[in-house]
């Protein structure tokens, strides 16, 4: 049974009454006042328009809008006017907010230039209207959702931050997702790590662009940004070097790649202080686009927003920003339009031949990849460890 065909006048019943009887007892015990609770909760409905909704009584819908969903290129994600958009206004805030920049990174050792590239991506450099309520948003997806109990505790956490008077007045307004001001922080993302970076002892990320840099620059060393070495270089990997070596999980010295053949597109050496590190082999489209030697930060900037995309995204605009570098020398490859229904079948076919493509999800993310790469590879046939459709027609998608 679909959303629409429920009786949502007895949901939202049953929606008003969660509130009161699950959600206020947990709030009360973080220390919410009624007063809190009720302001937060007047006038809140349900808002049926988010994704990933799972009202009472139904199954998810995933698959079928796994089978109506395209899956998109990943040279989309790198489309020019957000790249040219955020390098433009990051270099401008480079020159604007440098004291708080050089600050943040004497601190917690994040460069300037990642962290101009994250507020750029995530709220245009606060340029960008926030448009949802926020208890709405997380009420609702703490309801109903795929993910329900995540959602309810950001839910607390929200409400947390209201009780302490963090937020200014009128401000709790927040993604489709629930996530907050400029640097867009979940709630208890707010309540870890928001940071205060004018010394006024409040860490306000609605208001404050000192407060926004310091936050985002703490975010990052919070979750073990190692100071001194660089996020990735893009590379080129000869023929003889298997794109199935892709992953966080198959890291090697630097060192040992470059012994192997890979090198630096801009043809200088790796620098001499990352030879030692690990390094991990990243090619987001297989060989039908960039590929990138990338270090433990680049997953750092993953747990920031769990997309290879969003972290080279990131990692290039903070080097356009401050190196003035262009754009990738390897060219996004044309890819073949599939749907995320076919992708997932020929998923499901590799599980069945014992690979591990980290779950039927339509996503062909780097387990994919590779397993494409290693049945490629079995079959004699050259790897290119990406998704086209012969070899989803080949695989059963």
């Amino acid at each position: 049974m679909t959303a629409q065909a429920q009786d949502k006048p007895a949901i939202e019943r049953q929606f008003q009454s969660w509130i009161q009887s699950e959600i206020w007892p947990r709030a009360r015990a973080k220390g919410v006042s009624r007063a809190t609770f009720d302001a937060a909760f007047s006038g809140v409905t349900l808002n049926w328009d988010l994704p990933d909704l799972v009202p009472p009584g139904t199954a998810p819908e995933t698959p079928k809008r796994q089978r109506q969903a395209e899956f998109g290129a990943p040279s989309k994600y790198f489309n020019r006017n957000s790249i040219e958009g955020a390098t433009r206004i990051g270099k401008q805030m480079a020159q604007r907010h440098a004291t708080a920049l050089a600050q943040t990174e004497r601190r917690t050792g994040v460069p300037g230039r990642i962290i101009l590239a994250i507020w750029g991506r995530e709220s245009g450099y606060g340029r960008v209207a926030i448009p949802h309520n926020a208890f709405r948003v997380l009420g609702t997806k703490g309801f109903m959702s795929t993910r329900a109990e995540y959602f309810s505790a950001e839910l607390i956490a929200a409400l947390q931050i209201a009780e302490a008077g963090h937020a200014p007045e009128s401000a709790m307004k927040s993604s489709w997702a629930g996530a907050l001001g400029q640097p867009q922080f979940m709630p208890s993302s707010f309540l870890n790590y928001a940071a205060d970076g004018n010394g006024d002892r409040k860490a306000d990320i609605w208001r404050s662009e000192a407060d926004t840099i310091a936050s985002i620059g703490n975010y990052l060393a919070e979750h073990g940004w190692v100071a001194g070495r660089d996020w990735g270089f893009e590379v080129m990997v000869p023929d003889a070097v298997s794109c199935t070596l892709e992953g966080p999980d198959q890291g090697r010295p630097i060192a040992d790649w470059a012994a192997m053949g890979i090198t630096r597109v801009s043809g200088r050496p790796f620098p001499a202080h990352e030879l030692p590190g690990e390094g991990y082999l990243m090619m987001p489209a297989g060989r039908h686009g960039p590929a990138f030697v990338v270090t433990p930060n680049f997953y750092v900037l993953k747990d920031y927003n769990t997309s290879d995309l969003y972290a080279l995204f990131v990692g290039h605009v903070g080097d356009r920003i401050r190196f003035n570098v262009g754009d990738f020398r390897q060219a996004w490859g044309r890819v073949d339009r599939l749907f995320r229904s076919d992708i997932a079948a020929a998923q499901r076919s590799l599980e069945a031949m014992g690979h591990d493509v980290g779950g039927a999800d339509g996503l062909p993310g780097y387990k994919t990849r590779r397993s494409i790469g290693r049945w490629q590879e079995a079959r004699e046939r050259q790897a290119t460890c990406f998704p086209d459709k012969g070899n989803i027609a080949a695989l059963g998608g």
